[in-house]
């Protein structure tokens, strides 16, 4: 009988075990899984906006991600603030680019959309197959970067055209006193870059197709974001809007 005692002592440690495994429930494994969603105003992260450039290929058009990202910025800042009526249009003019490509984009938000992306002249004073110069001067012949809402049209010498308002002091807000605006021009045409090696230029103002103007000042009139960019690092240091932290 007292070789038996260690084997019965064996015997009832394993049930014991037994039973301790069997009420033992090892806690579910959980899995984080990020599903990417459409870009809403409501939803302004940094992956949604990517996620537009991307989905929409801007790359292969020559928009820099850079141009795009600070667009997007700019756009929700000015959303959060009201100066937005027709917000789900976002327009970039990228003069990071020559004169010679097709540097203005217009992207419809929310239906995840280019609607246009075609030739966009600069002022004649900034440059010419670059616009590598830009005031907010009087009379200064160049452009000026930044963020503009844009306003009503009108029909001036150039036909259809649309006003423009500055939302940066000191980079832009004199775009109503220098009449900058968006109208047609036949010198923004792909035969004058055929003849001179590069576009027409303006007096400033962001002239583009005849063409294709009517339906472009249209589609973006009454209160959409329009982004003059260029890489230009004294506009970004100095941009209140690139600067903000909101």
């Amino acid at each position: 009988m007292k070789n038996l005692l260690p084997l019965r002592l064996l015997f009832l440690c394993l049930i014991s075990l037994a039973f301790t495994f069997a009420r033992f429930k090892p806690a579910p494994l959980t899995v984080k899984t990020t599903v990417a969603k459409k870009y809403s105003p409501a939803n302004p992260d940094i992956t949604n906006k990517l996620l537009i450039y991307d989905s929409l290929q801007l790359n292969s058009l020559g928009l820099s991600k850079q141009a795009f990202v600070e667009g997007m910025k700019g756009y929700n800042i000015l959303l959060s603030q009201g100066k937005l009526n027709n917000d789900n249009i976002l327009s970039i003019v990228d003069f990071s680019l020559p004169s010679t490509q097709k540097r203005l984009f217009v992207i419809d938000l929310e239906n995840y959309k280019l609607l246009f992306n075609t030739y966009v002249a600069h002022g004649r004073n900034s440059g010419k197959e670059y616009a590598n110069r830009f005031s907010n001067s009087p009379k200064s012949h160049m452009s000026s970067l930044g963020f503009y809402v844009t306003q009503d049209t009108y029909y001036g010498e150039n036909g259809l055209s649309l006003r423009l308002e500055g939302e940066e002091k000191g980079i832009n807000d004199n775009a109503e006193s220098r009449a900058i605006v968006i109208h047609p021009a036949a010198y923004v045409s792909e035969r004058t870059v055929k003849s001179l090696g590069y576009l027409g230029r303006s007096y400033g103002c962001p002239a583009i197709p005849q063409k294709v103007a009517a339906p472009i000042i249209k589609t973006i009139k009454d209160g959409s974001c329009f982004f003059v960019y260029s890489d230009n690092q004294k506009y970004i240091l100095r941009s209140p809007l690139l600067q903000s932290r909101s």
